[in-house]
């Protein structure tokens, strides 16, 4: 009978021991060049008009909005990071259809309940849909996700709509990304970045980055000089070869051949890659016809339940499927040895595209001024299979500092980061 790891070899699966970490560097750098001079590309490089220059001044208070799920919160931010009168509410849209009145309104009067609080005249808006931004720092709305139901408002500015309603001022949006990587400036104190990078890894996963001016080839009247910031949509990239179970989950998702990073990487998919690996280990005889009848049956592997799994942990209150299915010790180790793979194999591709950011801003040759790297998500915190972060960590010493003398800082973990974000972006 094959091992776990000759049958994952079998389908196309490349352990994370056999990933070529420099090619693919490589191969990311391409994409990203390819998408800053408006070439075909897996990676969209979304100009953002977010600048970082400037330090963030102490004691400022900024009115902050925060919408990106099904509900948004609203707070008065403070530097060193603070958040205080934070409010959730449902965000409009969530429950039943709503027009533009009744959409901006919501948020026009959180702004008027925080604005006697704050010092900062701008208002900070964290606006996590898929968006256009615009030099003004606004954000004009593609199209919504989470079954938000508000029809009038795609194609519009959001920004200056709510501005209307709030008779004047100023705005600055950004996405949760980019929040994240402005959240960095917050931990700098006495510290000096070179540079910055945001990273969100949890349900989905995306990147930001400080990007030179002069290699923003899409744009022809930029200021050379000058920098700004970049929206990857690093979940696209699409160089990485995919296995066979790669290719199933692709084939039942519903954005068939986009986001292949994100599938490999990210906690919305993790659990379905685990579960096709499992149900072709169990047509092939891995495991017993009792097992194999049993997955069969299964039609969604959460991420949480295959990684406390792989963990050998059990979650107080929450029954496992899995540890019902591979109940005897032996079905139960060929199932982690299968299993395990998967969270390896995110964490080294985690690195190699954080490696290619940290490269591509051109900083960090100083170890005193390295580049910042804040971290977010889920997925990156809190995996159990394996310490995630720390092999991340492991692998980008080797990349970055070891074989080019490239330095680099995870920063601390931010509460709030798309908060705390998007009130730095008011306030620089």
């Amino acid at each position: 009978m094959k091992t776990p790891e000759e049958f994952l070899k079998d389908h196309g699966f490349t352990l994370a021991d056999d990933i070529d970490r420099q090619a693919l560097v490589a191969a990311f750098m391409d994409e990203m060049k390819k998408g800053l001079e408006g070439k075909p590309s897996s990676l969209m490089m979304i100009p953002t008009f977010v600048s970082v220059t400037g330090k963030v001044p102490q004691g400022a208070k900024a009115v902050v909005l925060d919408a990106g799920g099904t509900n948004f919160r609203g707070g008065i931010v403070s530097i060193p990071p603070q958040i205080e009168e934070k409010r959730n509410q449902p965000m409009p849209g969530t429950k039943f259809e709503v027009g533009e009145e009744e959409f901006y309104g919501a948020f026009a009067e959180e702004v008027k309940r925080l604005r006697p609080s704050a010092n900062v005249s701008k208002i900070g808006w964290c606006f996590s849909y898929p968006a256009e931004a615009t030099r003004s720092l606004d954000a004009k709305l593609v199209r919504w996700t989470k079954n938000i139901k508000a029809p009038s408002i795609v194609g519009q500015s959001v920004g200056a709509e709510l501005l209307k309603r709030l008779g004047g001022g100023e705005i600055a949006i950004v996405n949760d990304t980019v929040a994240t990587l402005l959240a960095a400036k917050a931990t700098e104190g006495d510290k000096t970045y070179s540079s910055y990078i945001g990273f969100i890894l949890g349900t989905g996963t995306n990147a930001a980055y400080v990007e030179s001016n002069a290699n923003i080839k899409k744009l022809s009247d930029l200021d050379p000089e000058g920098s700004m910031i970049i929206n990857a949509e690093s979940g696209g990239f699409s160089k990485f070869p995919q296995s066979d179970f790669d290719k199933a989950l692709d084939s039942k998702s519903g954005n068939v051949g986009f986001q292949l990073l994100e599938k490999m990487i990210s906690g919305a998919y993790l659990g379905d890659i685990g579960l096709e690996i499992y149900k072709a280990a169990a047509k092939e005889g891995l495991f017993s016809k009792k097992v194999g009848d049993a997955i069969r049956g299964i039609g969604h592997l959460e991420t949480m339940d295959f990684d406390n799994f792989c963990a050998s942990f059990k979650k107080e209150g929450r029954e496992n499927v899995l540890d019902a299915i591979f109940a005897d010790s032996d079905s139960a180790k060929m199932a982690r040895r299968l299993g395990i793979p998967v969270f390896e194999r995110a964490a080294t591709l985690t690195a190699i595209h954080l490696a290619a950011f940290v490269i591509q801003t051109g900083k960090g040759d100083d170890p005193e001024s390295p580049v910042a790297i804040n971290a977010d998500g889920s997925t990156y915190y809190k995996t159990r299979a394996i310490p995630f972060a720390g092999v991340v960590a492991r692998e980008l010493d080797e990349m970055l500092v070891r074989r080019r003398n490239i330095h680099y800082a995870i920063t601390p973990q931010v509460d709030d980061a798309p908060m705390v974000g998007a009130a730095i972006a008011a306030m620089i």
